[in-house]
């Protein structure tokens, strides 16, 4: 029975460590990050649609996210992780890495610029999307590859 037990409690502790090592793939870590992009995104065009009402702190929260993920991201592709993890990168991005990193350095740029001046009512939120928004789709034209 302890035997049992105990086996059980290595397999679990094995399954766990997989999950743990997946987590700090670049693959897995750049999803995450887009998935905050998104959320952050989806967020701040609520507000300017009218479906949520104006809020300061979401819109702050949001475009701090975009900023801060905008830093980081481009250093999420290192050599190798062209793959795995149902990556939807597209090889251009080790192909072409300057421009990969001069949208994701405009992208961090645009959501600086619009943190820095608040946008103060849902008129403004929708500005600022207007700033923003064509940075995500003109990378993912690029740079993704949508499965």
């Amino acid at each position: 029975m302890k035997l049992r037990i105990l086996a059980a409690a290595v397999a679990l502790a094995a399954l766990g460590a997989g999950a743990v090592v997946a987590a700090d793939e670049p693959q897995v870590v750049r999803q995450d990050m887009m998935k905050k992009v998104g959320g952050a995104m989806g967020a701040l065009a609520g507000i300017a649609k009218g479906e949520k009402p104006y809020d300061a702190e979401i819109v702050k929260a949001s475009l701090t996210t975009m900023s801060e993920v905008a830093k980081a991201f481009p250093d999420q592709f290192p050599a190798g992780s062209e793959t795995g993890h149902e990556t939807e990168a597209s090889p251009k991005i080790w192909e072409t890495m300057d421009d990969f990193k001069a949208k994701a350095a405009k992208f961090g740029t645009d959501a600086d610029t619009v943190l820095a001046t608040l946008p103060a009512d849902q008129a403004a939120v929708g500005a600022a999307l207007g700033v923003i928004g064509p940075n995500c789709a003109g990378c993912h034209e690029v740079y993704r590859v949508k499965k």
